[in-house]
């Protein structure tokens, strides 16, 4: 949250857009710092340990920058909203241009998608995290961990919105299902029946599932936060977030594909 009051935010504004004064510039970058790191944290939390957390965070930083050059004092927007769309987009930009799911993580996908394909063709029914695992040799813990980096890699691809949409931005599942102008009736339909099935498919989840869901996507706590809430650990509740992803991935997984 900002750490200026409003008159000296306002002057340092000023400053900024009618010279472009560096030190004002300096210094509202440090009091909008919070959200780079706020978003670095919700974008690592969903990510394979290996990607670097200062990496990520420089993308954010640019993302800030970026804001602060852009930003339109006339109009009817909040800084910390637009600067937010700024900074989570330039992450998303880093993250892909980067390649940031390892190797090993993608055989491992392939793996898991080959065994689940084989399992879903031989008994009619979706493969669930024990069936891979009694398949492919893997912990339950680590299949589970594959589906949900598999997942969140075709998130990707809705995570973000064309360049110049600059709208309040919300973050998450049940955020970023856009509606594209450009669709054919067939294929609207389509992305209209999947939404309504992921809507479903959060309501199958348990009450705790659902609330940790609901306080990441749409509180927008961090998953050390919503273990404050809860009573549990930060790893639990990440443990819990893995699994419900795991759960919806079949929906996600279309839905990435509109």
């Amino acid at each position: 949250m900002s750490s200026l009051d409003p008159s000296q935010e306002q002057a340092l504004w000023n400053k900024w857009m009618t010279s472009q004064d560096n030190e004002a510039a300096n210094i509202l970058i440090e009091n909008y710092m919070y959200l780079v790191s706020f978003h670095t944290e919700r974008i690592v939390s969903q990510l394979p340990s290996s990607v670097d957390r200062e990496e990520i965070r420089s993308y954010g930083l640019l993302g800030l920058y970026d804001a602060l050059h852009k930003f339109e004092l006339k109009r009817d927007l909040k800084f910390d909203t637009y600067a937010s769309f700024r900074i989570k987009g330039s992450i998303i930009d880093g993250l892909r241009k980067e390649d940031w799911l390892p190797r090993s993580i993608r055989e491992k996908t392939k793996k898991v998608e080959q065994a689940s394909e084989a399992f879903e063709q031989k008994y009619q029914r979706e493969a669930q995290p024990e069936d891979i695992a009694e398949i492919t040799g893997m912990t339950v813990q680590d299949v589970e961990t594959t589906l949900r980096d598999a997942v969140m890699s075709n998130m990707l691809s809705i995570e973000d919105k064309p360049k110049g949409q600059e709208s309040d931005l919300k973050e998450g599942i049940g955020y970023n299902v856009t509606d594209k102008p450009d669709l054919r009736p067939e294929a609207r339909l389509i992305q209209e029946e999947w939404k309504h099935e992921l809507i479903e498919g959060i309501k199958s989840l348990n009450d705790k599932e659902q609330l940790v869901i609901s306080l990441f996507y749409q509180e927008e706590l961090t998953f050390t936060e919503i273990g404050q809430v809860l009573g549990l650990t930060t790893s639990r509740i990440s443990q819990i977030h893995k699994r419900s992803i795991v759960k919806l991935r079949s929906t996600l997984q279309k839905i990435s594909q509109i």
